[in-house]
């Protein structure tokens, strides 16, 4: 469809703007350079009355095009050499006045030239098939917080970065920073040291002290290019260093790089491999984060635990690749539904855990409600053609003051666990009355502790699992052969659970667990998980076969092997 007359006449005139634009800044190069000699050069009133018609100028013409911040910064300039307009050769403090001037207008000269490599730079990003867009940066959406006293560097290196597709904030002063770093998380912080009225230094103890802001990269500013100031930085915990004056691009570049690194370092370290989402190292410190939030800022936050029901039954009909494929449906299904401001993280084994900032307990069961309902209606993966439906069950604890955090957690597990026993499939509310009996129980029934029989040929695999499990307030019993496993599961006290490894001196675990269950009327409280090699696989399932509870193949997570214990355990 052909353009109506009217829209050719704006078009042309955009048009003619953009290119009055360029030429004027075109222009505005030249005039700067012409600026540099006079100002470099010797006083006089006849140079004097030159700077001031040429910043005059710029103040009237500059906003014109719609370049209204050089036009400011002219505007300054231009008060400051208004005397020279009426300055006479015979004047002897002229050589005073013109540096007086030219010091006093240092600063707003800076911010003429910052503004106007501002406008090109907005220019170039306008113009298509111009300099790349925002969009375009892999990490574009990255917070930074800007902390620098001076208002005219601060505000050109917030304006360039936004260009560059970043969100930033600024502070002017160690306080203001504080209060951002407590309300915000900031990907990258930028520190000037040179700071009124505390200097940048006092932030580095803040930062790196806090638990929650250590990690975060931190970029100093300085206009000291002093090796041992740059020494202590480093020292104080930095992770660069960028000396005044800098070419943006180098800053931009270096921003860039602490960023990328950073990403890839919490994808390594703090990313569940097999389902991309969070793991429990990230969570138990990110938790904490919100959890400080909470106290200064009173609001509502809950947690969900979400355990999928009846996994072990997948894995075992239709072997661990396919429960992989289910994991990461399930989690690929949660992280498409919760905000970017909760924190979704696999638990361990098939359990996760999502903390949900500002949702109280009747919100996150509204939204488990949603998500439990998608997983109804869509299979969460595809193996051969063949659709996987799977459901779970989900746990919700809203946090209230004086809760701490472990049994604010104990109290989700409960409720997912009070979610199991009412028939799998649903989610199930916290209620404080149904588990105040059970938080506290009668003196005269103290609970017994559980007793543990951990046996394997391997004496460093026995220990390390030993004082992992001490935790859980059980009699930890070692045996490094299969008549020593037997003898402590049966005797003096049955074994609440026995892990047994495949490989022993006297007899494999199989033969243990054979002869445990064949004697299930004198044992039957026994429950046995396996340990064995990953080249043996297929042993696993002999495993199940044999009648073990569970099987874990080595290596293995000590965190997802504690998990397993505990519902074997508790089961």
């Amino acid at each position: 469809m052909n353009a109506s007359p009217m829209d050719d006449p704006a078009r042309k005139d955009k048009k003619l703007l953009q290119e009055s634009r360029k030429l004027y800044l075109r222009e505005l190069n030249k005039q700067l350079q012409q600026l540099e000699p006079l100002l470099a050069g010797k006083p006089g009133p006849d140079a004097a009355k030159t700077i001031y018609r040429m910043v005059h100028s710029m103040k009237g013409s500059a906003p014109i095009f719609g370049f209204t911040r050089i036009g400011a910064a002219a505007e300054k300039l231009a008060r400051l050499w208004e005397w020279a307009a009426d300055a006479e050769d015979d004047r002897g403090d002229t050589a005073e006045r013109f540096f007086e001037s030219i010091g006093s207008g240092r600063k707003h000269m800076l911010e003429l030239m910052m503004e106007k490599e501002l406008y090109e730079r907005e220019m170039e990003v306008a113009e298509p098939g111009g300099a790349p867009q925002p969009a375009e940066n892999p990490l574009s959406g990255s917070r930074l917080l800007i902390i620098d006293d001076d208002d005219v560097l601060r505000g050109y290196l917030a304006r360039r970065l936004v260009l560059d597709g970043y969100t930033v904030d600024e502070a002017s002063d160690v306080e203001t920073a504080k209060q951002l770093l407590y309300e915000r998380n900031y990907d990258l912080i930028s520190l000037d040291l040179m700071m009124h009225p505390e200097l940048g230094y006092e932030l580095f103890a803040f930062l790196k002290e806090d638990p929650t802001l250590k990690w975060v990269p931190l970029i100093v500013i300085s206009g000291r290019n002093d090796v041992q100031d740059k020494v202590r930085c480093f020292q104080l915990g930095a992770d660069d260093y960028v000396t005044k004056p800098f070419e943006y691009e180098e800053l931009s570049a270096r921003i860039f790089s602490l960023l990328r690194r950073t990403k890839n370092f919490e994808q390594l370290a703090f990313r569940d491999p097999l389902t991309g989402v969070y793991n429990r190292r990230y969570f138990d410190h990110q938790v904490q984060v919100e959890l400080q939030r909470v106290r200064r800022y009173p609001a509502a936050i809950s947690i969900v635990f979400i355990d999928i029901d009846r996994f072990k039954s997948v894995n075992d009909t239709y072997g661990h690749h396919i429960g992989d494929l289910v994991l990461q449906g399930l989690a690929h299904l949660l992280q498409n539904h919760v905000r970017a401001t909760d924190l979704l993280a696999r638990f361990g084994g098939e359990e996760f855990v999502i903390v949900l900032p500002g949702s109280d307990g009747a919100n996150a069961v509204k939204l488990m409600e949603g998500i439990r309902q998608m997983a109804h209606e869509n299979p969460v993966a595809h193996v051969e053609g063949k659709p996987f439906h799977i459901t779970f069950s989900a746990g919700v604890s809203t946090w209230s003051d004086g809760l701490s955090l472990d049994q604010w957690i104990r109290q989700a597990d409960a409720a997912m666990y009070d979610a199991k026993q009412q028939g799998r499939d649903r989610v199930v509310m916290y209620e404080e009355k149904r588990h105040a009996a059970e938080a506290q129980p009668a003196p005269q029934q103290p609970v017994a502790r559980k007793k543990i029989v951990i046996a394997g040929n391997d004496p460093i695999l026995r220990s390390i699992l030993g004082s992992r499990l001490q935790q859980l307030d059980a009699e930890i019993v070692e045996a490094a052969s299969g008549k020593d496993a037997y003898r402590h599961a049966t005797s003096p006290s049955t074994a609440d659970l026995c892990i047994l490894d495949r490989m022993m001196p006297d007899s494999d675990g199989f033969n243990v667990l054979e002869r445990l269950k064949s004697e299930r009327s004198l044992h039957r409280g026994i429950k046995v998980l396996m340990m064995s090699e990953r080249s043996r696989e297929e042993e696993a399932a002999k495993g199940i076969e044999f009648g073990a509870d569970d099987v874990m193949i080595k290596p293995f997570s000590v965190v997802e092997l504690e998990t397993r214990v505990k519902r074997l355990l508790e089961g």
